[in-house]
């Protein structure tokens, strides 16, 4: 694992979008899983800058968005396909039929699961796996238990996870309780996987992710063993890995 040591969240975001330009640039018709949330808005408005001043081009890339809450209609402020296009999508030359979400609304999950595993395949899978880590280690929504899911699927969201989305609802009331999201198994399938951690909140995680038990009780440590991880953390979201630092910027 690769871990670059940041000083502030603005540094973070900058180098997640010099990787994620770096693959688009390298193979432009890359197959890109896409994370949502507060930590990568930054890595998104950067990728839409470098697209309006140097050119950076979306137009042969497909994405696959990580996860959508259950129950939320599209076009919900709060869905996690709303949040993509106005975070990213609506502002780049990605073409619309190549971008890909989970359906919240699916009335047969197991069916949708299966669908949007065969989509990826399809596309000749992930070429470059963006993701955050929640406070209690999970990555994507599948949340500490007693084994790794491996495949895309629903999932019952824990108390901690809905209390750490509330901040993006009115109350903790209006958080759905289900999220559709990719399994275990499917970000490990990714080519390359960029994990990116800011905030003192996150520090637990990141150090148990990385130094502590592979074990599904921290769904993140079992990024210890892909082939090809890049860890990018600004200096409180990495105060737990002070020794043996990497790549500080």
């Amino acid at each position: 694992m690769r871990i670059i040591f940041t000083d502030t969240y603005k540094k973070m975001s900058e180098e997640a979008a010099k990787i994620i330009a770096g693959q688009l640039w390298i193979k432009p018709d890359s197959v890109l899983g896409l994370a949502t949330g507060s930590t990568p808005v930054e890595l998104y408005q950067n990728l839409v800058w470098l697209y309006q001043t140097v050119g950076l081009d979306f137009s042969q890339a497909t994405s696959f968005n990580l996860d959508e809450y259950v129950g939320l209609p599209a076009d919900d402020p709060q869905s996690y396909h709303r949040f993509m296009h106005e975070n990213l999508f609506d502002h780049v030359n990605i073409r619309k039929d190549h971008v890909f979400f989970p359906n919240g609304l699916a009335s047969d999950p197991a069916r949708e699961a299966e669908e949007y595993e065969a989509a990826i395949m399809a596309a000749g899978g992930i070429d470059m796996q963006l993701l955050g880590i929640g406070r209690n280690a999970h990555i994507g929504f599948n949340e500490p238990g007693e084994s790794f899911t491996r495949t895309t699927h629903k999932v019952a969201l824990k108390e901690s996870t809905i209390e750490a989305n509330a901040r993006f609802f009115a109350s903790a009331a209006e958080v759905p309780r289900e999220a559709m999201s990719m399994g275990i198994g499917t970000i490990f399938r990714a080519r390359h996987i960029v994990l990116l951690a800011s905030g003192a909140e996150k520090a637990e995680a990141v150090r148990d992710a990385v130094k502590g038990a592979i074990t599904p009780q921290v769904p993140a440590s079992i990024l210890q063993l892909h082939p090809s991880v890049t860890l990018i953390v600004d200096h409180e979201a990495g105060a737990l890995l002070s020794e043996g630092k990497r790549d500080s910027r």
